[in-house]
């Protein structure tokens, strides 16, 4: 068996492509599963509602094409955040978190990133604070129940920017189903902000990171950045993950109408595998 598995989040390919085009594309281009995205668009949250049918039909694709959906990006709770001080916000924000573990059930899928934000289009407070933290006890005994994982992904405001603020939450809810799923890109920036190691932040999630994300950023800009433009360390992240034991990770990338997105998607893969090559060594156990 392989040593690790690297994965392509699904927003690095246009949303035009069919599922088996998307598993294909991945496949091809050299990664070992996909991360699909359950964000605040009312299309990608229908998704929640597929019939067993549907849910049974990319199953049966993606054996067919040989390529699995692992990992959930579940960013709809920016829009309906667990700590809103709107209880109909927080009871929709529940009711996605419960649809998405079964979605995941369902799936195959092991591990749920989920946003660490405890509101966003709302002011951060004592209260708004209160009511995540009870809502995340909530979604770990939801997880729990299926088996599925739950990682933080560290973000790019001042609530949840590094692992050591996620780890907060982490022990407070002192859940084997809840961790941190860091975002190398967010953590570089914050470390630059703040004056502070990467490394060290990492540190502090030991024995709880379920997974890595591997996103190129620059100084204040968090999105769509080239790999290899930014100020991202990823030989020296990838080092000190596999040294804490992480084994599965994530190329976070968008499509953004790029005529060469499937050379983009590729050199994402290639960069990637050759830095965890070298880090957990060619051969497979």
């Amino acid at each position: 068996m392989k040593k690790y598995s690297l994965g392509l989040y699904e927003k690095a390919l246009p949303d035009t492509l069919t599922w088996k085009e998307k598993l294909l594309t991945a496949k091809e281009t050299g990664f070992d599963y996909m991360e699909i995205s359950i964000d605040e668009s009312d299309e990608r949250q229908k998704r929640l509602e597929w019939t067993r049918k549907q849910r049974t039909e990319l199953v049966a694709l993606m054996e067919e094409i040989g390529l699995p959906i692992r990992s959930m990006c579940l960013s709809a709770h920016r829009k309906y955040p667990l700590g809103s001080e709107d209880a109909a916000v927080r009871r929709r924000s529940l009711e996605i978190m419960e649809q998405a573990i079964v979605l995941a059930d369902d799936l195959g899928i092991r591990t749920i990133q989920l946003a660490g934000y405890d509101v966003y289009y709302e002011e951060t407070s004592i209260s708004t604070r209160q009511h995540f933290a009870q809502n995340l006890t909530r979604a770990a005994q939801f997880a729990a129940d299926k088996g599925i994982l739950l990682g933080f992904e560290t973000m790019e405001t001042p609530f949840m920017d590094t692992v050591e603020k996620a780890m907060e939450y982490v022990n407070l809810v002192n859940s084997p189903y809840l961790g941190v799923y860091p975002d190398v890109g967010n953590l570089t920036n914050a470390a630059k902000l703040y004056g502070t190691s990467v490394i060290e932040d990492l540190n502090k999630g030991a024995g709880h990171i379920v997974s890595l994300h591997l996103k190129e950023t620059k100084p204040g800009e968090y999105r769509e950045i080239p790999f290899g433009v930014g100020h991202v360390n990823f030989e020296m992240t990838i080092r000190k993950a596999v040294q804490l034991g992480v084994f599965r990770y994530v190329t976070e990338m968008w499509y953004v109408g790029q005529e060469n997105w499937i050379a983009d998607v590729k050199d994402a893969a290639d960069r990637m595998k050759t830095i965890l090559d070298q880090q957990f060594g060619n051969d497979e156990v």
